[in-house]
């Protein structure tokens, strides 16, 4: 029976995902480095605040962040924990309404506003129809989430970005799945003066082979799946009841399950 690992597509085991808040026109500067780079990033939006002061419109979103993911931050950025159920209700779905309007995309993640989120809103984000939601916390580490509505980053890019991106960039141990999940501010960039560590990061990180470059739903769904796959019992044949292909690594061989096919393991 031979030995099987889960990888990233291609058979990558390095992931890089990029996640940013508030739609701020330093956007448009942070968007063209990671298209420079070939990274992908998650920008979460609050659709009520579209146009507002120095924020992207919402005419100019679908092309700005064309190949990137537009994510909920809520319509207008309450402190959740602070709001009755009824009104998280409202900021959350109609921030979805109001961003899949403009994209013609669905709307399955989010960012909390300000960080602040309790065990029941966890608990309610699924039936609005989220997969995921990423906090404020960061781990100073590579590994996978355990919680997708209690995402934490690796790091904000102001704490050890380019000690952490080293790091990433020297994992070789292929018995692991690794991620390196960076978030913040990109107007943060304009008030600390230090465009200059994006630029640095993204030109270290972005276009090598060994790296899976996503979005944070493209790392959901991928993920989702993995474990969605159907193994016989003694793991000679495996069916993918997915539309999108999986990889797997069987006795250190790299195989590729296409969508809605059966391959042979054994």
């Amino acid at each position: 029976m031979p030995g099987v690992y889960y990888c990233y597509p291609q058979g990558r085991h390095k992931a890089l995902t990029m996640s940013y808040d508030d739609g701020r026109r330093a956007d448009e500067r942070l968007v063209g480095l990671f298209n420079k780079y070939g990274i992908k990033g998650t920008f979460h939006l609050n659709s009520g605040l579209l146009g507002e002061g120095d924020r992207i419109t919402a005419e100019e979103l679908p092309q700005l962040y064309k190949g990137h993911e537009v994510s909920a931050h809520t319509r207008r950025h309450p402190t959740m924990a602070r709001c009755p159920q009824e009104f998280i209700v409202e900021e959350i779905m109609e921030d979805r309404k109001a961003l899949e309007a403009l994209l013609h995309q669905p709307v399955r993640g989010m960012s909390y506003p300000n960080g602040s989120y309790t065990a029941e809103i966890k608990k309610l984000l699924p039936h609005l129809g989220m997969e995921y939601a990423r906090t404020v916390q960061s781990t100073g580490g590579f590994g996978l989430p355990e919680d997708w509505l209690e995402w934490a980053a690796t790091c904000h890019h102001n704490r050890n970005l380019l000690e952490h991106g080293e790091n990433f960039i020297a994992l070789h141990k292929r018995q692991y799945l690794y991620l390196m999940y960076v978030w913040g501010h990109s107007y943060e960039f304009d008030n600390d003066d230090n465009w200059e560590l994006m630029e640095q990061f993204c030109a270290m990180a972005g276009g090598r082979d060994d790296i899976w470059y996503a979005t944070n739903l493209e790392f959901v769904h991928y993920m989702k799946a993995c474990r969605n796959l159907i193994f016989s019992a003694s793991r000679d044949f495996v069916y993918n009841p997915n539309a999108a292909a999986v990889w797997l690594e069987v006795d250190g061989q790299i195989v590729e399950v296409p969508g809605g096919q059966t391959v042979d393991l054994g």
